[in-house]
């Protein structure tokens, strides 16, 4: 029986320490890696971690059991390419030592999110999270405290906020009286910590490598986004137009309403262009095109229209709207929004049809 000792780095501090390529298997490798990274960092919780993996090996040692002490880690680049690097490396591993089992050791929480990854590989009896022991004095809590300050990404992420907030809030408190000063600083904090924590800055970083990629590719959508980003605007600005302050401001619903039916299928038809354009680029990129591209303008369609049908039998119901005529009769507002329901429906089954005969498969495939 085969134990495999997996000491785990995800981030892959332990070979951007040493200046090595993991993995390092072997007792012999992993003793003089302890060596190298620890003159290369002695505060690192890693050391603790490799020298808890060579303990553990031991141990099994000790018991007469076969062990194979390895460290595997991650990478630098992304989540995604970290765990795939980290994935092959068990593979190799498993692949050459035919483990029966395998207790993993590691020292953070972000490691022991990637024990699901080598689960699906070999079969893990234990994990092992090394804790290492601090001492709860001043001088701890000191030194704590320069490694914070001396952290560039805490720093930007806690000091920068705290520092606009305690800067704003007297100039705020003079101009203001307190509970609206008090709210609008707490209101800006929040967004500027929803920003960071919601990684917004990431995105918005690799929005013009993104644009540029799409417009050196020629891609059909960039230009149908730019056309639906327009069409909302058109949108939003009629639906406000058409809010009428006779109602008071006391009809929020009315005027809600309002602006639904007259900003809906206009932002409906800019959702429908920026669909057609990403069907044009699934048509001119590959040989066919998918279900779901087939699918999404029938039901933005069907959306708007049902959309539009609700919004319709509020606004008639309380006759903001005029009632209908059709052939001399009056239309109801439960007919009409009767009417906006069946036909929304109609357009989703359309929308099933066509992408089950577009696409060779069965109505059922396409439902599910």
């Amino acid at each position: 029986m085969t134990t495999l000792v997996l000491c785990v780095d995800r981030s892959d501090d332990v070979g951007h320490a040493a200046g090595l390529e993991l993995p390092i298997v072997g007792w012999e490798a992993v003793q003089s890696l302890v060596t190298d990274v620890g003159l290369a960092d002695p505060e690192d919780s890693s050391v603790n971690c490799l020298l808890e993996a060579l303990r553990v090996a031991r141990d099994l040692r000790d018991e007469r059991e076969e062990t194979v002490v390895a460290v595997v880690a991650g990478g630098r680049d992304s989540l995604v390419g970290a765990d795939r690097s980290l994935s092959t490396q068990v593979d190799a591993l498993v692949e050459e030592y035919d483990p029966d089992s395998a207790i993993v050791v590691l020292d953070s929480a972000n490691d022991e999110r990637v024990v699901p990854v080598i689960e699906s590989r070999v079969r893990v009896d234990s994990v092992d999270r090394v804790v290492v022991r601090q001492a709860h004095d001043i001088e701890s809590t000191y030194y704590l405290l320069k490694q914070f300050l001396g952290d560039e990404e805490l720093r930007s992420t806690v000091l920068v906020p705290l520092g606009a907030t305690l800067l704003f809030l007297p100039i705020l408190l003079t101009q203001f009286p307190p509970a609206v000063a008090l709210a609008g600083l707490a209101a800006v904090l929040g967004a500027a910590l929803l920003y960071k924590g919601l990684a917004v800055d990431e995105y918005l970083a690799e929005v013009p490598d993104r644009v540029r990629a799409a417009l050196y590719s020629g891609r059909v959508s960039v230009v149908t986004y730019a056309v639906s980003l327009g069409l909302g605007l058109v949108g939003i600005f009629l639906g406000a137009l058409s809010v009428s302050p006779q109602l008071g401001p006391q009809s929020v619903v009315l005027r809600t309403m309002q602006f639904t039916y007259n900003a809906v299928p206009w932002l409906a038809l800019a959702a429908l262009t920026a669909s057609a354009g990403r069907l044009l680029d699934e048509l001119i990129g590959t040989d066919g095109v998918s279900t779901p591209y087939l699918n999404l303008p029938f039901g933005v369609v069907a959306l708007g229209l049902v959309v539009r049908g609700f919004a319709g039998w509020f606004l008639q119901r309380e006759a903001v709207l005029p009632d209908p005529f059709i052939f001399g009769y009056v239309v109801t507002p439960q007919q009409r929004l009767a009417a906006f329901i069946l036909a929304g429906i109609v357009v989703s089954i359309v929308g099933v049809r066509v992408a089950a005969s577009v696409s060779g498969e069965s109505i059922e495939d396409v439902v599910q």
